[in-house]
């Protein structure tokens, strides 16, 4: 699935190229996503100018003056700039077309989304409960740590709720247990308040640095300019489990924690 990271690579990557631009036209070939497409959307969106590309969490917004677009890549979706003509895929769902180029949504396993509000995005029912977004400061270690007592869940099944901080997926949230010596085990009420300021200080970095390269290449994911991200040759522990521990050599362990692979050296992580 696309992380934080791969969503905020594509803002930036989508944003210069619409930005500004009246759409004009909608094409939607196949509405049934994780929800359905509104029906009128050709009709809403049409004459339109986005006035701005924005990111929440793993939703991107495409700001009007009448309305919000909420994307979402779900699973295995992206998002390309490409010239209209551009004959469409078996995957190819929906085109967003602004003259001569459209934004195309490809999405195999159709579980990304493509809304529409009129309210503000806060308020929307998919966005209204989401925590701090991590590059903030709203996200902290008086906030983890606050929000981490009386709870005896795993510090990365803690990391990984969205209530909590959002944009923390699987990925990085191995990273940054890694990086900062804790167990992904461990009952996030155990830790204290300095070890949360090493972890919030290190998902920072950790989401700063992937986004700044690209995003993390992962098979079903791929830029808006169709090349992949160059996160993943910075990668300490994910998806190296048997090979040595970058810090002391012994061998990195995997397990499934909270339906998700982790990935950790039981020697570096208390």
């Amino acid at each position: 699935m696309p992380e934080l990271p791969e969503v905020e690579t594509t803002r930036r990557g989508i944003a210069p190229h619409i930005s500004g631009k009246k759409v004009t036209a909608v094409i939607v070939r196949q509405p049934k996503l994780r929800w359905p497409v509104p029906e009128a959307l050709a009709d809403i969106l049409t004459g339109l100018k986005i006035d701005g590309v924005e990111r929440r969490a793993k939703y991107l917004l495409l700001n009007t003056k009448k309305g919000t677009l909420i994307l979402h890549l779900g699973m295995s979706g992206s998002l390309r700039i490409l010239p209209t003509k551009t004959p469409a895929s078996a995957h190819d769902h929906v085109d967003i077309v602004f003259g001569k180029q459209c934004l195309r949504l490809r999405d195999p396993r159709r579980f990304g989304a493509v809304l529409w509000t009129e309210e503000t995005p806060e308020q929307h029912p998919l966005i209204a409960h989401l925590g701090p977004e991590p590059l903030t400061d709203a996200f902290s270690a008086d906030h983890l740590y606050a929000q981490s007592r009386k709870r005896s869940v795993p510090v990365k099944n803690f990391i990984m709720e969205g209530k909590v901080v959002v944009g923390v997926g699987n990925i990085y949230a191995n990273e940054s247990l890694f990086l900062s010596g804790i167990h992904p085990l461990k009952a996030c009420s155990k830790l204290s308040r300095n070890s949360y300021q090493q972890l919030s200080d290190n998902i920072k970095q950790v989401l700063a640095a992937a986004i700044e390269q690209g995003g993390t290449t992962l098979k079903d994911f791929q830029r808006e300019d169709g090349k992949p991200g160059y996160f993943a040759q910075e990668l300490q522990v994910y998806g190296k489990a048997g090979e040595p521990c970058p810090n002391c050599g012994k061998a990195i362990t995997q397990k499934r924690i909270g339906q998700r692979s982790s990935f950790y050296c039981t020697r570096c992580q208390k």
